[in-house]
């Protein structure tokens, strides 16, 4: 089969090593020079809504899937009309905005913080004055790894936030107080089956995640599942679906939902007996789901930034190091490592040994 991507950086390469011993073929449209995925593929450089771009895609391809959210929608649709799409523009529409995610949560009974839309400094005011402080305003399209959000600690930073991000419609969260940050990994398939991975409970620093961690038994995972499943279902979803959730200790608030592959589920290469990334090609593609049940205890260390050597990589025991073919940057993610390990102990003395190698700026 020939799967198409929009999208060329290190998820689809992850998809296509994935998609590759399941004699699949991948071509992706992705503009940028050195794509990660450019060595699993043939690669369309071209921008993601160029006519002859999508054309060529289309003719190359038997399905599309895409790597990442903000895939325009009109260019699903496009897509979509003349070649199956997975998951459908509908995924995308609710995704990439805050406000309208937020409202399909609520619809659906999920718990969420208290929000309000702003569109005007006067706007921001009276939300602050409902929600009150702490709280955060957001961008509602295009932030990630906490880009596009100001914290509000008092009524005295409204005009600073303003400032920050007025150019652009936005949402004020109150502020959770949290336990912790888990995220929900759920495949849905073309007739609707269904499975779930492990509940990944999430570390992260500067709005970027550092480490994750899933668990066998967590007490969340069946509340977590039944919340992922009613969005999969309302959305007629097919594929992986990440839902990122707030544990307050009485219960989960759905923060948001990104319809790809996850960086909270990396650790599936090695540490599930299916990865998160054979199982969203197996979806989309019409094939069986795999077992996404775990091997061994593992987790993931995002490096951020740069990584370490390879060589001294290589001589930590049960770690699995994967580079992205990326150059440093401040705030990147440049590669991430697996660790497995007979036992929970025995693992988190591997992670801590692994966190203490990491560069400086990581």
């Amino acid at each position: 089969m020939n799967v198409g991507i929009v999208g060329g950086g290190q998820l689809g390469r992850m998809l296509a090593t994935a998609g590759l011993p399941l004699g699949m073929h991948f071509t992706f449209l992705e503009p940028a020079d050195g794509a990660c995925a450019r060595d699993v593929g043939r690669q369309i450089q071209l921008p993601y809504d160029d006519p002859e771009g999508l054309d060529a895609l289309c003719k190359a391809s038997d399905v599309v899937t895409y790597e990442f959210e903000n895939v325009p929608v009109e260019v699903a649709k496009a897509i979509g009309r003349r070649r199956p799409i997975f998951p459908g523009p509908e995924a995308l529409r609710v995704s990439q905005d805050r406000l309208i995610e937020k409202r399909c949560f609520e619809s659906l009974g999920i718990g969420v913080t208290h929000f309000a839309a702003v569109d005007s400094l006067a706007g921001l005011h009276n939300a602050v004055d409902t929600i009150g402080t702490p709280a955060v305003l957001k961008t509602r399209r295009f932030g990630y790894d906490g880009k596009g959000q100001f914290l509000l600690k008092t009524q005295g930073d409204i005009d600073a936030a303003w400032a920050a991000l007025g150019k652009s419609p936005l949402i004020l969260e109150g502020f959770v107080d949290f336990k912790r940050e888990i995220s929900c990994l759920g495949v849905r398939s073309r007739d609707g089956k269904t499975a779930f991975y492990p509940v990944s409970e999430n570390q992260h620093r500067e709005g970027i995640l550092r480490v994750a961690r899933p668990h066998r038994r967590d007490p969340l995972q069946s509340m977590a599942e039944d919340y992922t499943e009613r969005v999969m279902h309302r959305l007629d979803y097919v594929g992986l679906l990440a839902f990122e959730f707030f544990d307050t200790g009485n219960g989960l608030l759905g923060n948001e939902i990104a319809p790809r592959v996850h960086n909270s589920g990396h650790w599936s290469i090695e540490g599930a007996h299916c990865s998160q990334f054979e199982n969203h090609v197996r979806a989309v593609a019409g094939l069986e789901l795999g077992d996404p049940g775990l091997r061994s205890p593992c987790a993931m260390v995002n490096f951020i930034g740069n990584a370490p050597a390879i060589e001294a990589l290589a001589k930590l025991p049960g770690t699995h190091p994967h580079l992205y073919g990326k150059s440093p940057r401040p705030r990147r993610k440049v590669g991430h490592a697996t660790l497995i390990a007979e036992d929970d102990g025995t693992l988190t003395e591997r992670v801590e040994r692994l966190v203490a190698m990491l560069p400086p700026d990581h």
